[in-house]
């Protein structure tokens, strides 16, 4: 039996697990695979406070990882599959038995949003990603395209230029939408042609990526461009399918909170990516995180 139980390995989870674990509480984070969530896929950090030149996101994971345990908190490597949590102990099904806590935080994170093309699905891991920085090493000395206008969308782009020979960055508005900054430091890359107001339309290729069709929305025109990797950058869906029916979602799938991160749930609170909030950066999934715990807290204490 725990005090509380995070679901959730990324900046939210591992900052509860440090606040929670300081605060007393026997804590467990229950993570599927790799902490440092999506912070983790990123070459370069570059807006996190306390680094002015920029940090690593494994880098910045492993350090995160390491105060949570430093604070007295256990990593466990399950798949959290459900939980009930109407009485006052909490429990979590994962893929090896029953996990019991007096609280929960729900720290899950999103997952890639997918295009929607055909072959999209059969082409992943043959050419299609959704992290430059795990599969971009398996395209050195090719010709690549990113697809997205935000700030995912060119921190690909910049990192897959020092390793493809060519970066087509591919976004459906005229203007991208990412930090100028970093707009500025790939429309300098020499390497890297950006191609906007325009949509992938068709992936090709039988067992591998071989190229795609780019359709102009403004003209109509389809070209097609030679590529043997197509990295897509266009936003995150919330990982909260198996929660409909159990507590408040928005009709996109985010948890719904309150200002202290609790849920529709007694003992149930949210928090990061996966939860409803205007900015989602790994500076507010922090902040997200410590006040969960917090609240956490207080509900256990309250309670005894």
């Amino acid at each position: 039996m725990y005090d509380i139980l995070i679901i959730g390995g990324g900046p939210a989870g591992l900052s509860a697990a440090i606040y929670s674990g300081r605060g007393g509480m026997k804590t467990a984070v229950i993570e599927s695979s790799m902490t440092g969530g999506q912070a983790s896929r990123a070459p370069r950090i570059e807006n996190y406070p306390g680094f002015p030149q920029g940090i690593g996101g494994v880098e910045l994971g492993m350090a995160m990882l390491e105060q949570a345990q430093k604070s007295g908190a256990e990593v466990i490597y399950e798949k959290a599959a459900g939980f009930e949590a109407d009485g006052s102990v909490k429990k979590v099904q994962t893929n090896a038995g029953l996990r019991e806590a007096h609280a929960l935080i729900l720290c899950l994170g999103t997952k890639p949003r997918q295009l929607g093309l055909d072959d999209e699905i059969k082409l992943t891991g043959a050419g299609v990603s959704y992290c430059a920085m795990c599969d971009g090493a398996f395209f050195r000395g090719k010709d690549v395209a990113v697809v997205g206008g935000g700030d995912t969308a060119l921190d690909d782009a910049a990192y897959l230029s020092k390793i493809a020979s060519r970066v087509y960055l591919i976004h459906r508005r005229g203007e991208l939408r990412g930090a100028k900054a970093a707009e500025n430091a790939v429309r300098r890359l020499p390497n890297c042609e950006l191609i906007l107001g325009s949509v992938v339309e068709k992936l090709k290729g039988s067992e591998a990526l071989e190229s795609i069709d780019v359709k102009n929305l403004k003209t109509g025109e389809i070209k097609n461009i030679p590529v043997s990797g197509l990295f897509i950058a266009v936003g995150q869906t919330p990982d909260t399918g198996w929660l409909r029916g159990k507590l408040g979602l928005t009709p996109e799938g985010f948890i719904i909170v309150d200002e202290n991160m609790k849920t529709s749930l007694e003992g149930v609170f949210a928090a990061g990516d996966v939860r409803i909030k205007p900015l989602r950066q790994i500076s507010t999934a922090v902040s997200d995180g410590a006040v969960a715990a917090i609240s956490a807290i207080k509900y256990i204490r309250e309670r005894q």
